[in-house]
């Protein structure tokens, strides 16, 4: 289990806009080693939290420290500790796989396993593929391939299961347990409640700018379970999508 050392302390933290608060009064630490999900709605304030952290967009108030730095003043030394996926539209379409590891790699002046980084995606195929020809679910996973680059210390994911088949998502599960396995901190996003309680180890529920709740998903779902809770539905030791995959494996698939 991950020490208990935080690598990302957030105190306090508001942003607004004009009359909107975005977010208000949040605070959590996201412990070194861990994955760490920030879960809610649409329009709750979880993106505009990782921006904050990820020094992408300025604060009202409070306090945000990466790795020990503040992001009011070392947004550029925050910058090469982290990994951030980007969406599709972050990428020269026109560019081959490789061109585009190699372009990232420079950015960030490293040099790196190009054929490696593609493996442990499923992408080696794909090298010398034109980033537009490829499918949305390939374009994802190269865009946690990308989060690597810099072998960071936290690496911010979004969302980054949306759109896959069941295969790929599990497959996406395994990558990033390993990614957590080899030292690397993972703040996570999603709509995917199974998601969340198969990778992190906490999670901070975000609903209109503030944390509701914050603690392991199991202690969560015992929370509930206690509180009187019931399922309507009988509990089953598999689910369609178990079905699904016993049926048609477990291997990348090219969509």
């Amino acid at each position: 289990m991950e020490s208990r050392e935080p690598i990302i302390q957030v105190e306090g933290l508001t942003k607004h806009y004009d009359q909107v608060m975005a977010v208000n009064g949040i605070s959590f630490s996201v412990y070194r080693g861990e994955i760490f999900g920030l879960l809610g709605p649409n329009g709750a304030g979880k993106t505009t939290t990782l921006e904050i952290i990820e020094t992408l967009r300025k604060k009202t108030s409070g306090k945000v420290l990466v790795t020990g730095l503040s992001v009011d003043n070392k947004s550029s030394e925050i910058k090469k500790r982290i990994g951030v996926q980007l969406q599709s539209a972050g990428y020269y379409p026109n560019l081959t796989l490789w061109e585009l590891l190699k372009l990232f790699s420079g950015l960030y002046n490293r040099k790196t396993d190009r054929n490696e980084l593609l493996k442990s995606v499923g992408l080696e195929e794909k090298a010398y593929a034109h980033f537009k020809q490829l499918s949305g679910g390939q374009k994802q996973r190269f865009s946690i391939c990308t989060t690597l680059i810099n072998n960071p210390e936290i690496i911010f994911l979004d969302e980054p299961t949306t759109g896959l088949d069941p295969q790929a998502r599990r497959n996406l599960w395994e990558l990033i347990l390993a990614i957590r396995k080899s030292g690397t901190t993972i703040v996570i996003t999603t709509h995917y409640m199974d998601e969340a309680e198969e990778l992190c180890d906490r999670v901070a529920v975000v609903e209109k700018g503030k944390i509701i709740a914050q603690d392991s998903p199991a202690q969560l779902i015992e929370n509930l379970v206690r509180s009187g809770f019931t399922r309507k539905k009988e509990v089953r030791n598999a689910n369609l999508e178990d079905v699904f995959l016993s049926l048609t494996g477990k291997e990348w698939r090219d969509e």
